[in-house]
């Protein structure tokens, strides 16, 4: 038998290849890895499709499945016939007289799901001037050590929950992977839109300045203040020196993600849309506790600490087992030996005594039980816990975005009513400039409590582990078991 890995390789990259094609079209540019200058438009659904496809821990996460889904492979394995083929041919001298010894034997063993063993053999010699053939047939069946069908599937039980945690892993894999790469990209958007902002309110300081020399001009304000105007010019020009510094931060940050060259220009096209959601904590924990890879992989836990407590069990009994067999051999040479039959059938057992190892097994696993239990309830609680806190904090990130666009409203109202006086003198340029802080920072905490409400609510797609399902990325498997075969 030939194991085929070339079947689980095209599988992933199938993977790469479906995940290519998803917004295909828009992210062709991106992928090229485009040179200083150059500035790729990036949306968020297309920043995701890129880094499913390019990241480099997705990558290895897949590549990790075809060890992992091998090891399925060889336990599933476990009641195919397996032949072993073992020969030798010599050629000897003694006292001048020479000989030839050659001898083949086949056997053939086969483990069946109720615990008992199968094995057939097959010798043949042949020396100068004789031969020599037997075939053997033996069937052992435990009675109560390794007897029966759940000791006898355990080990494959076993492998088939491994696999399952294994999947939950991949998809823990995808979904980190997929925030990171969200929280990453409003973090440039962030830094994209305080630039904005700084470049927004520096042309506000250079208007007010150009307000304070025309008032200057005409004798309506002193020379002197227009000093502070100047000062207030300045600062916005560092805040923006400063925004752009950040904006390059950020955009490292995602190409790092992306497994991008460094010098790929990207730019994140477009905002999100902030709409307000509902969900109760009751349905959000119940999805969390179908859904959430953490939470079912300690669920899994429990499942195989007792098939290994039960197995521990198993392992302590005596060891009694019916054995059959038959055998057949022939000869023939100068004196020519007949051919023989025999048979047999029978009970044979060990019993151990004094062996404390067995009970420490089943001492061992029935305490691994309970713990997997007490984690299980652990891992309940804090499910429940982080569910509760990403609910409320969905919440309050949306009021106080509500309440940062009404405080944004009110501060461009107030400083345009100022303006509006500053020109026939009945304000001072401090007020002025005073306001220009306020809508400063005003326009700044809409910008955060927005980011912070779509984090919010991607954080609460994570707990609840629907990351996936949100961004629509299918868990595309490698290829299916039979790919191994012949």
């Amino acid at each position: 038998m030939k194991v085929k890995t070339g079947g689980i390789l095209s599988g992933f990259f199938f993977f790469l290849t479906l995940t290519g094609g998803w917004c295909a079209d828009a992210i062709a540019a991106p992928s090229q890895s485009p040179g200083i200058g150059a500035e790729v438009h990036l949306s968020l659904d297309e920043a995701v499709s890129l880094g499913i496809r390019n990241n480099r821990g997705i990558q290895s996460a897949y590549l990790q499945r075809i060890s992992q889904k091998f090891d399925l492979y060889v336990s599933e394995g476990k009641f195919f016939p397996k032949l072993t083929v073992t020969g030798s041919h010599t050629n000897n001298a003694t006292d001048g007289v020479k000989s030839r010894n050659t001898g083949l034997t086949a056997t053939a063993t086969m483990s069946l799901p109720t615990g008992a063993g199968l094995t057939a053999s097959s010798t043949n010699t042949r020396t100068t001037g004789s031969s020599a053939s037997s075939t053997a047939l033996t069937l052992t069946q435990p009675l109560l050590r390794n007897g029966g069908v759940d000791a006898s599937m355990a080990s494959v039980r076993t492998a088939r929950i491994d696999e399952q945690a294994n999947l939950l892993n991949l998809k823990a894999t995808l979904s980190q992977t997929v925030v990171q790469i969200v929280f990453a990209y409003r973090e440039l958007l962030r830094a994209q839109e305080q630039k904005n902002i700084a470049v927004a309110a520096l042309k506000r300081s250079r208007e007010l300045y150009e307000v304070n020399k025309a008032l200057i001009e005409a004798g309506r304000m002193a020379e002197v203040e227009i000093i502070q105007t100047e000062a207030q010019v300045a600062n916005q020009e560092v805040a923006l020196e400063e925004a752009s510094n950040q904006i390059d931060a950020s955009r490292l940050a995602l190409l790092n993600l992306l497994a991008l060259e460094p010098s790929a220009a990207i730019v994140a096209s477009a905002s999100e849309v902030a709409t307000v959601k509902a969900v109760g904590v009751q349905q959000a924990l119940a999805v969390a506790l179908e859904k959430q890879p953490d939470y079912l992989i300690s669920t899994l836990a429990i499942e195989r600490a007792k098939i290994n407590l039960d197995f521990a069990k198993n392992q302590r009994l005596w060891d009694v087992s019916l054995i059959a067999g038959q055998t057949r051999s022939s000869g023939g040479g100068a004196a020519m030996t007949p051919t023989s039959n025999s048979s047999y059938a029978g009970l044979q057992f060990s019993i151990p005594f004094g062996d404390r190892t067995l009970e420490q097994a089943v001492v061992r696993a029935s305490v691994e039980l309970k713990n997997q239990n007490l984690r299980n309830q652990e891992a309940h609680q804090v499910l429940e816990q982080r569910i509760r806190d990403a609910v409320r904090n969905v919440q309050t990130r949306w009021r106080q975005l509500e309440l940062s666009k009404k405080a944004r409203e009110l501060t461009v109202l107030k400083l345009n009513a100022e303006n509006e006086k500053l020109k026939v003198g009945r304000s001072s340029n401090f007020q002025i400039l005073s306001f220009e802080g306020d809508l400063r920072n005003a326009e700044n905490a809409q910008l955060n409590a927005q980011i912070a409400y779509l984090n919010a609510l991607t954080d609460l797609d994570d707990k609840m582990g629907k990351i996936l399902e949100a961004w629509q990325i299918p868990m595309v498997e490698t290829a299916d078991l039979s790919t191994y075969e012949n």
